[in-house]
């Protein structure tokens, strides 16, 4: 029941044809053309220029990004927290509703 079906290839329709076979032909050397002058490469990246409103930003996005992350983990330990606390109670309760009906008896 629970066994893989492994597929199978299908056969192929067309017959393959042999490879072709080039002749090779003769290399004819031609004139050297002069090097091209060197050209001063461009730089890979840009600089990046921090001016002091980029910095302002930068700090600014960054303290938004902690914020937000330190609400998110306290939001996330006080549900783990109030949720404990609701089992314990219920714990309490539940053993008190025990030990009071073993007292009847």
């Amino acid at each position: 029941m629970l066994r893989p079906k492994i597929p199978t290839n299908p056969t192929p329709t067309v017959q393959a044809s042999p490879p072709v076979v080039t002749e090779p032909t003769a290399v004819v050397p031609s004139v050297q053309a002069s090097p091209p002058a060197p050209v001063a490469p461009a730089p890979s990246r840009p600089t990046v220029q921090l001016t002091p409103g980029t910095a302002l930003a930068l700090v600014g996005g960054g303290t938004a990004v902690v914020l937000v992350v330190g609400a998110v983990l306290v939001s996330m330990l006080l549900a783990v927290a109030i949720t404990g606390a609701s089992v314990a109670v219920c714990a309490l309760v539940i053993r008190s509703l025990v030990n009071a009906d073993a007292k009847r008896r």
